[in-house]
């Protein structure tokens, strides 16, 4: 029987859960109140990324209706950038006023892009006498 070695990071869905939370406005003694745990065992959780038992993490996930798929099957896994990773983690952990930002921004670099001017154009001291042919 081959097992999956893989290991799940808690990192980014603890942040997600940690949103989550105060988005309510709960603290984390409540949470902990709620799940009959510690505080500190739901303080690591968000801030450690440290793994719950299942049925912790079943009841934190329904509890805040937090979505696992995106933690899972984030761009396949190994394929994926460090900073594409920590990026991903980022924008999960955001609200919908924030993300909206995020959205504003990356449309003006991209657009900022489509409209650069070669460098060769902006610096004509560096033409060489072929490009001026």
């Amino acid at each position: 029987m081959n097992q999956d070695e893989r290991r799940f990071d808690f990192h980014g869905l603890g942040a997600a859960l940690k949103r989550a939370r105060e988005e309510k406005g709960w603290t984390q003694a409540y949470v902990a109140e709620l799940v009959d745990r510690d505080s500190r065992t739901i303080m690591n959780i968000e801030n450690k990324g440290q793994y719950p038992s299942f049925d912790l993490f079943v009841k934190l996930i329904t509890m805040f209706d937090v979505s696992v798929d995106q933690f899972i099957h984030a761009d396949g896994g190994a394929r994926s950038s460090s900073c594409r990773k920590h990026i991903d983690v980022l924008l999960n952990s955001m609200n919908e006023k924030e993300l909206v930002v995020i959205e504003a921004t990356a449309e003006g670099i991209k657009k900022a892009r489509e409209t650069e001017v070669p460098e060769y154009d902006m610096y004509p001291e560096f033409w060489t006498h072929e490009k001026l042919n």
